[in-house]
């Protein structure tokens, strides 16, 4: 399928690592001019070269922006520059860090302040620098990387349960505001994806739980009917389709790439 995405520019929100790395790359392999913004100068560069060495000869671009997409400083500089360098954003992927583990019952007001800091503030902030370019030129997909725990909140996680929840409600009210200036909006959540993220998950549980990262992993796979952690790269190629073209009628959804784990449709 042509995604028909190629020549478009993409904002990929904490693209140094993990999930939003493995978005930006799938991007890139449809053609996409990716910018990979993010904390790690290096990583950065070395991500662009790695990305110009297998795509280069295609007509396709590639940055490294160095932001704290946490200030509203480093998102204006971090837009701006995207635009001098690569051309107006038509795809835009919110992604970030997630916050410290915690039970709801112990949760202080840091800890609710938080959550709207980390999870809401920064990403309404890059909406807000892009979105009217997109609703003028009459295109334009917004991409959030969320969790699982929108849809059935995850155990020791509740800032992250709280935060997300509260941008989902964000995005699926502003999804049908924009429907009609052919920008979509959408949230494509992971579940048990191999990252360095979800390891250090794993790693806390264990030490919680007195076990082992291995035996959590296990106990884990259990709970997921692929029986696997999924690849970096699948959840890509899912967010690769949300942001193409052919994916123009689907806004306001929250798709879950999981194996399974939440047993609701």
């Amino acid at each position: 399928m042509d995604l028909g995405i190629a020549g478009k520019t993409a904002f990929v929100a904490a693209s140094t690592g993990g999930l939003g790395l493995a978005v930006a790359r799938a991007l890139a392999a449809e053609g996409a001019r990716v910018a990979i913004v993010g904390r790690r100068r290096d990583r950065g560069k070395e991500i662009v070269a790695e990305l110009h060495a297998a795509y280069g000869t295609t007509g396709f671009d590639a940055v490294a922006i160095e932001a704290d997409l946490t200030t509203a400083e480093g998102i204006a500089s971090a837009v701006e520059q995207t635009v001098a360098d690569l051309g107006p954003i038509d795809i835009l992927v919110l992604n970030g860090p997630g916050p410290k583990p915690g039970a709801a019952a112990t949760l202080s007001p840091g800890d609710i302040a938080a959550a709207f800091e980390l999870l809401v503030k920064p990403h309404h902030a890059l909406i807000s620098h892009v979105l009217p370019g997109m609703r003028e030129r009459r295109w334009g997909r917004i991409l959030a990387i969320g969790s699982s725990g929108v849809v059935a909140p995850l155990p020791n996680l509740a800032v992250s349960n709280t935060g997300r929840a509260a941008l989902a409600g964000y995005l699926k009210t502003l999804a049908a505001e924009v429907a009609l200036d052919a920008v979509t909006v959408n949230m494509l959540l992971p579940g048990r994806i191999g990252t360095d993220r979800v390891a250090e998950l794993d790693q806390a549980a264990a030490k919680r739980r007195g076990t082992t990262p291995e035996d959590i992993q296990l106990e884990s796979r259990k709970t997921i009917p692929a029986r696997r952690y999924g690849e970096p790269e699948e959840f890509g190629a899912a967010a690769a389709f949300l942001c193409s073209a052919p994916a123009s009628y689907i806004t306001g959804v929250a798709l879950r790439c999981d194996g399974g784990l939440i047993r609701s449709l």
